[in-house]
């Protein structure tokens, strides 16, 4: 079967996407396999041939060097006179010792491939694949992965963040949902004075709490167990933080946050809304719209919102000086900011 011809003074379609997308899933499950091996740390103090590799991490010899020639395809490995080591991107983010080391946010990854693989099941039934409880306090195992992970992701993110939130001279702030308490780390860091409450699920905070205090930050940043769909937000803040929460979350509930946050506000108060957002209209950016579909296989009312829709809503609620200010690439997230009156 041939394509049919294009108009005269047109390009024909050209398939490459499709080919392209039908088997990316070939490099991301490269990659993901490889940290999951620790291929990188077997190659952290030099280089190894395709047999060594094999011997230490008990492989099959011969897929293993085609493995590693896959590995080096994809930029991760270079092969030097028949011996495998890891190029610069890898020592730096896919090395355990690294400080920049990304591995337990690609085990996370790791952890939704299967989920992905459910997604016309998700959507016949409304239901996400993999239920948020697994990864919230129910698997311990699997919670401390998810908390881990968050933290290496937020740290990245809350490194630029705190360079773009003014919060000199405010003293008191609610991290809702704070995780792991990065940001609120970082920020009472960057603003001497600031003392941060984050709250949390139990079984996040109990890793949360030795994060913080790995920081030498207990002094200033608290952990309260609660679920913020139902906890007390209490009076008398002057900042509250919502990041990472509303691609979890319904427009209602969305909504029946900010209002909360208002009210747990002393006027002239911050809100900062931080997420991965959508243009109008929700199909870009791309990563952005792909987010709220990979929201939905994990969450009962996960997704994704346009950040002009969170403005609407903040004014709503009678919040002024409303700007959005995206994170610079490659971080696809963009904050929303507020001022109660």
């Amino acid at each position: 079967m041939t394509a049919p011809m294009a108009p005269a003074g047109t390009r024909p379609p050209d398939p490459s996407s499709i080919v392209r997308l039908s088997t990316s899933y070939w490099e991301s499950q490269t990659l993901l396999t490889a940290n999951r091996l620790r291929v990188f740390d077997t190659l952290a103090d030099g280089g190894r041939t395709a047999d060594e590799v094999a011997a230490v991490l008990q492989l099959d010899p011969r897929g293993t060097a085609l493995f590693l020639r896959a590995c080096a395809g994809l930029g991760f490995l270079e092969e030097v006179a028949g011996r495998f080591q890891n190029t610069p991107v890898a020592a730096t983010f896919l090395v355990s010792r690294s400080p920049a080391f990304m591995g337990n946010v690609i085990k996370y990854s790791d952890q939704l491939y299967g989920a992905w693989g459910q997604l016309e099941g998700s959507l016949r039934a409304g239901k996400p694949a993999l239920p948020a409880e697994t990864y919230l306090g129910d698997d311990p195992a699997r919670t401390r992965g998810f908390v881990m992970a968050m933290h290496e992701r937020a740290l990245g993110i809350a490194r630029v963040l705190v360079h773009v939130l003014d919060l000199q001279g405010r003293r008191s702030m609610l991290d809702v949902g704070g995780g792991p308490g990065t940001y609120s780390v970082l920020l009472t860091e960057r603003f001497p004075g600031l003392r941060s409450e984050v709250l949390e699920l139990p079984g996040v905070a109990a890793v949360a709490r030795e994060l913080v205090a790995a920081a030498g930050a207990s002094d200033r940043v608290t952990l309260r167990d609660g679920d913020y769909h139902s906890s007390d937000f209490g009076t008398g803040k002057d900042v509250v933080l919502m990041s990472g929460m509303f691609h979890r979350e319904s427009e209602a509930t969305c909504r029946g946050l900010i209002e909360r946050a208002s009210a747990c506000l002393e006027p002239g108060g911050l809100l900062v809304i931080s997420d991965v957002f959508t243009d109008q209209g929700g199909a870009l950016p791309t990563f952005a719209a792909m987010f709220g579909l990979n929201m939905m296989l994990t969450a009962p009312d996960g997704g994704v919102h346009a950040d002009a829709d969170v403005m609407r809503w903040m004014g709503d609620c009678g919040f002024r000086d409303m700007r959005m200010v995206p994170l610079p690439p490659p971080m696809p997230h963009r904050v929303v900011l507020g001022v109660r009156p």
